[in-house]
């Protein structure tokens, strides 16, 4: 008798050190924690947070236009961050991020990951200015905003754009199209909106910018590799000569990285095609280990 192989939600869940969404997780928590007991001390001492929305959220939070020139460096931070009374906001969003952001380093590796997270949110934060552009109807918002609708919204369509077919199989029988799952997140993203159009506008901005990053991949090109690019320049300024040397890769070492690259993109062209579902176990395990580099 024919026994069926075994179905996870994820094929593959790498351990922390391969894992760029688990860390992007650990650090936006992270950054939620210290915000929220920055907010609790204001709150003891002042029994008010009037302090800490005039000085810390400015700080931090997307303002409105014509404020931004005095907060210049807020389209780094608003994506990163969560109103510190919103716990259940926060877990809301790492789980979708964590749900998106694994397919998509499952099928592009995990160094595409950051720099698409980053490319949203700026991207988000530049279609929420446009929108305070248009006339004053349509350009209402909120004092100030914090959030990653818009990286979230990113990381989703890419990972639609790259397997629009695949399945979050719950139980061995059992599973769920990405489709609908990106169908719903998409729902509940516009409705805790506000409604507010420059919002709706910054989470159309995210997903705009989701896929046109994958669109750029599957043309060759690599938008985040200068972010690595800089990361390596700063660890390597300070590693000893010896261990560069060590480090660097040579002529048969990039061969085989460029012909690893080539069997990556058959496989995401076929999963394009046929779906997840259509790999076999040993395409699988090949495309898992291609997405720990």
């Amino acid at each position: 008798m024919k026994q069926g192989r075994k179905k996870s939600i994820l094929p593959y869940i790498p351990g922390y050190d391969n894992n760029a969404v688990l860390k992007l997780v650990f650090f936006i928590s992270g950054a939620y924690i210290m915000l929220a007991i920055s907010w609790a001390v204001v709150m003891m001492v002042d029994k008010t947070d009037q302090n800490f929305n005039m000085y810390f959220l400015p700080a931090i939070a997307l303002p409105q236009l014509h404020n931004f020139t005095a907060h210049w460096w807020t389209p780094l931070t608003y994506g990163l961050l969560h109103y510190p009374n919103s716990f259940m906001e926060l877990l809301s969003n790492m789980l979708w991020l964590y749900c998106f952001g694994s397919v998509t380093q499952m099928l592009v590796g995990k160094r595409e990951v950051v720099p698409l997270y980053v490319y949203s949110m700026l991207a988000g934060a530049a279609f929420y200015y446009g929108a305070q552009l248009l006339p004053p109807e349509f350009a209402k918002c909120p004092p100030y905003l914090l959030g990653p609708r818009a990286a979230i919204m990113g990381m989703c369509v890419a990972a639609v754009t790259i397997s629009p077919k695949y399945r979050f199989y719950l139980t061995e029988t059992f599973s769920i199209p990405m489709m609908v799952v990106a169908g719903i997140f998409v729902v509940l993203t516009i409705m805790s909106s506000g409604y507010y159009f420059p919002i709706i506008l910054l989470i159309a901005g995210g997903g705009l910018t989701g896929f046109l990053y994958i669109r750029l991949l599957r043309a060759g090109y690599r938008p985040g590799r200068w972010m690595y690019t800089v990361s390596n320049w700063l660890q390597n300024s300070v590693t000893p000569n010896a261990a560069k040397v060590a480090a660097r890769p040579t002529s048969a070492q990039r061969e085989m990285r460029k012909s690893r690259q080539e069997r990556v993109d058959e496989l995401l062209d076929k999963i394009n095609q046929k779906g997840y579902k259509s790999l076999s176990q040993e395409e699988r395990d090949f495309l898992s280990n291609a997405g720990k580099n």
